[in-house]
């Protein structure tokens, strides 16, 4: 295994009722002015709005609202939540949602903080905020382990790029399974791709020879697709659920990446795709992994064979690739682009325009040039 330090900043609460107990142990160290952050509005439907604002109001705080987080988070909206962080003098940030509402908060943690514009700071400079507004997380759709890390994938439209801002850290998060439970089928099952995504190209990066990192990320990837076949046959398996919810966790909380370089080729391609078709993320990733593997497969042929054995139950490299896209096909997610929901048409020159802006890794078995990733992507269309 590679050098490395390994420190954890976030206290998980898991399990049903555990924002209770969360609040009842955090809500001194959160100051009293409280941002709570959400997105579309689902939370007031499904009553855990309330209960968080009944909790916030018992512990005696002031409440500033910050609503309206969208899907793919904006950088317009990154800053519309620090210019009113900055504006009403926010203690804490609470942000109650999915991976979008996170890792928004993150970004305006540290924004709200900072005299510069954080993307020249981090990508003009190569800077990184050092500190932030402390915040904590309220999981209400789990699948991008947002609450397990600082980093944040933003959408900066006006330069027509999505991808990677590191923010602040959750202190604190809430995993009860029972705040998924008004979750759309096909969100749920988007949401637990992206966490086979996440081991997976953790897994396919370099490591050496009985690495305990590709153990667990195998273990991870298996226990996923278990769950995920559990929730097909019933999706208000709560036990299902649960894990499904801890495998988002562990495969972002850094354990899987201790020691390795990781491959995240596949999520690059789909930021990219998200910054110019907004579409979902979980989703672009189940359409585009089976074409990438199958570009690279060969170049990492032990790593592949194992994944098939273990995960899928299949023999060979190949045979892994392809029931890796079979059991995309029985989840009923997307497989081709014309199944994903856009706000344009996807077409060969879109395409053509994400290969030639999306970031290219070097970690990965084999390095791509924007041609073959043009490739790919025309074999999604």
């Amino acid at each position: 295994m590679d050098k490395f330090t390994f420190s954890y900043p976030t206290k998980v609460y898991f399990g049903k009722g555990s924002a209770g107990q969360a609040f009842e142990k955090e809500h001194g160290r959160m100051g009293k002015t409280v941002m709570l952050a959400y997105g579309g509005g689902s939370v007031k439907k499904n009553g855990i709005y309330d209960e968080i604002k009944t909790m916030l109001a018992q512990a005696g705080k002031r409440v500033v609202e910050f609503g309206g987080i969208m899907p793919n988070p904006t950088y317009a909206k990154v800053q519309e939540g620090a210019s009113l962080a900055r504006e009403k003098q926010v203690d804490y940030i609470l942000a109650v949602g999915g991976g979008s509402v996170i890792d928004c908060c993150k970004v305006v943690s540290a924004q709200a903080q900072l005299s510069e514009d954080i993307w020249d700071m981090e990508y003009g400079r190569g800077q990184f905020p050092m500190a932030g507004i402390p915040m904590g997380a309220v999981v209400t759709a789990s699948g991008t382990g947002a609450e397990m890390n600082a980093g944040a994938v933003i959408t900066y439209g006006e330069k027509r790029w999505k991808g990677p801002i590191f923010g602040t850290a959750a202190s604190f998060a809430v995993l009860d399974p029972d705040y998924t439970r008004s979750v759309p089928p096909m969100q749920v099952l988007s949401g637990a791709f992206d966490t086979l995504s996440h081991a997976m190209e953790t897994y396919l990066g370099t490591s050496d020879q009985d690495n305990v990192s590709d153990d667990v990320a195998l273990a991870i990837m298996r226990n996923t697709v278990v769950n995920m076949r559990r929730l097909l046959v019933n999706i208000n398996d709560m036990e299902a659920r649960s894990n499904l919810m801890w495998d988002s966790a562990m495969a972002e909380n850094g354990i899987l990446k201790c020691g390795r370089l990781t491959d995240f080729q596949a999520h690059q391609i789909e930021h990219q795709l998200g910054a110019y078709t907004d579409c979902s993320h979980g989703q672009g990733l189940a359409v585009i992994h089976p074409a990438y593997y199958r570009h690279i497969v060969k170049d990492a042929q032990e790593k592949f064979t194992r994944f098939a054995k273990v995960v899928f139950d299949v023999d060979t490299a190949g045979g892994g690739v392809v029931a890796l896209e079979n059991f995309i096909k029985e989840c009923g997610l997307p497989t081709k682009m014309s199944q994903l929901k856009s706000t344009v048409e996807i077409t060969p020159e879109v395409l053509r325009l994400v290969a030639d802006t999306c970031n290219i890794i070097k970690c990965n078995p084999r390095e791509l040039d924007r041609e073959e990733i043009y490739q790919i992507l025309m074999e999604c269309l």
